[in-house]
């Protein structure tokens, strides 16, 4: 039986210290059913203009876009939550008892979508493994969310990012 302590594995850290990266890194090495989505800059000419959504299982969306038509605005950036709801979230609902689910990420774009954080907290109920990367900082479901009990909170830095793939892949799937 595996420890309800590994079960859930949230990284965190500043702003591209590489937890997308390692997130990648496992996806890749693993054998493991999974389903779940990264979340991707869009850029044009240098300057970062909003996020793509990108499932495992190859659909796309946009997350937040600075031209884009949205009543919820994250600073620069407005929100597009029918990609969201539409695209991320079904991808967080495992199909079968031993897939697991990668959800990158989850901050304050994607939780502006009550759909994404119900879907997110019955993700992390459920008997499914969860690997995220979560925001350093952040409101009061964000500090709940890192503060579960079933959840072991793992902070990425540019000095262990590296290294920390291989000791992931051992606790997490029993390597």
């Amino acid at each position: 039986m595996k420890s309800p302590l590994s079960k859930n594995i949230l990284l965190t850290g500043k702003p591209g210290c590489g937890k997308s990266t390692l997130i990648e890194k496992i996806v890749r090495q693993s054998s493991m059913p999974m389903t779940g989505f990264f979340t991707r800059e869009i850029r044009e000419a240098g300057r970062r203009l909003g996020f793509r959504i990108v499932t495992l299982d190859g659909r796309e969306g946009i997350l937040a876009h600075v031209k884009m038509d949205s009543p919820i605005r994250l600073g620069k950036y407005r929100v597009n939550l029918p990609d969201l709801e539409g695209i991320a979230v079904p991808a967080m609902i495992p199909m079968s008892p031993d897939q697991i689910v990668v959800i990158d990420e989850v901050g304050k774009m994607e939780c502006c979508s009550s759909r994404f954080r119900t879907t997110l907290e019955q993700a992390l109920d459920s008997p499914n493994r969860v690997i995220a990367s979560i925001a350093l900082k952040g409101d009061a479901f964000i500090r709940k969310i890192k503060g579960r009990s079933d959840v072991v909170l793992i902070l990425i830095s540019e000095q262990n990012r590296d290294t920390l793939a291989n000791s992931m892949l051992a606790i997490f799937f029993n390597r």
